[in-house]
């Protein structure tokens, strides 16, 4: 045992008899480093390289090897042991692979601009066609609902929205309860504390509910489709399924888009009443009693605006599943395409949540809800 650890780190050396070269000894990389001028020089003109006195062998050392072999008029490489013989072939078919390309060379600052305005049009070109295909694909699946997975849908309801009732259900106490005891501040200033229930009631269905059910979908939902197809972008699903006749939009987006549009007035509801729960829960701890409570949410709060509530969870789970979907479809072919399809489609669902929230915050106003 020991005679053959000596031997594995015996020295590295070369020798030249006649027409053939000699190497010794382990070749690793420290003495490639320090041989590979002198062996290179010693290999000119040599004809066979004989590797029975190699001990040891790795990866630099086999491109040294090689790259002697390269350089004698015959590439015959003789005496290798079974080890040796296979860093030898493991190197040779790394060298036989085809390079990776180089990197695109850095454009000015003018330049670079113009090429991040470009892809950003290309971007929001693609987002159209995703949007026109998609809608041409759900007026062409209503006269045949039968094109329809409807096992797929009632997945993708329970994931969507079963699972995430307890999620809702907490932050929509918490932030009942939050808003309460922060409004509670200045309203006791004012002796106005009795106008916490509807100013409390107001900001949850109007904007606070379908917004944060919007963020939990986006988070749990969106970043799941985007996955989920992202992963099957990567592995080629798609394309088979594209080669075998089946459209991806029927199959992969069509329930995605379905079950996040009728889980989100669900969600939305739910988030509702839970931070309105909390919200008595605070009231009834300053001393108003439930009643009372009641009567004043019961005056402020109009099914209009219950309803317009719901109505943009419902405009809100449509986008966040769309961009879901498109971002797992576009997906690229390298290792991080799922992460980054799953990262864009948290941060485009958020955004665009937020944006149209602003829109129907603008719209409304001009209505008179």
């Amino acid at each position: 045992m020991s005679d053959t650890a000596d031997q594995a780190a015996a020295p590295a050396g070369f020798d030249r008899a006649g027409d053939i070269l000699l190497l010794r000894g382990a070749l690793t990389t420290r003495a490639a480093g320090r041989l590979w001028q002198p062996v290179l020089r010693a290999a000119a003109g040599a004809r066979r390289l004989d590797l029975s006195d190699l001990t040891a062998l790795d990866s630099t050392g086999a491109a040294l090897v090689l790259e002697c072999a390269s350089a004698c008029t015959e590439t015959e490489i003789q005496g290798a042991s079974p080890p040796v013989a296979a860093v030898l072939d493991r190197a040779r078919k790394a060298l036989a692979a085809p390079r990776p390309p180089k990197p695109p060379p850095r454009l000015p600052f003018i330049a670079a601009v113009g090429a991040w305005g470009v892809g950003r049009l290309k971007d929001m070109r693609a987002a159209a066609g995703f949007l026109g295909e998609t809608a041409v694909m759900t007026a062409a699946t209503l006269p045949r609902p039968g094109r329809l997975r409807w096992a797929d849908l009632l997945r993708h309801l329970d994931e969507a929205g079963f699972r995430a009732f307890p999620l809702t259900l907490l932050l929509g106490t918490l932030i009942g309860v939050i808003l309460a005891f922060q409004s509670s501040i200045p309203m006791r200033q004012y002796g106005a504390e009795i106008y916490i229930p509807s100013l409390v009631g107001i900001s949850l269905i109007r904007e606070l509910g379908p917004l944060i059910a919007a963020v939990i979908l986006a988070g749990r939902t969106g970043s799941a489709f985007a996955a989920e197809l992202g992963t099957m972008t990567v592995n080629e699903e798609v394309d088979a399924l594209r080669i075998m006749g089946v459209d991806p939009m029927v199959m992969l987006v069509l329930p995605r888009l379905l079950a996040a549009m009728l889980v989100m007035p669900v969600l939305a509801l739910m988030m509702n009443l839970a931070g309105l729960v909390g919200m008595g829960g605070v009231m009834s701890a300053l001393g108003y009693p439930p009643p009372l409570v009641l009567n004043q949410l019961a005056q402020w709060l109009t099914l209009g605006s219950l309803l317009g509530g719901l109505g943009k969870s419902v405009v809100f789970g449509m986008v966040i599943a769309g961009i879901g979907c498109r971002a797992g479809l576009q997906a690229g072919r390298g290792p991080r395409a799922v992460g980054d399809a799953a990262t864009q489609a948290v941060v485009g669902g958020i955004v665009a949540t937020v944006v149209l929230d602003g829109l129907f915050a603008i719209l409304f106003y001009r209505l008179g809800w």
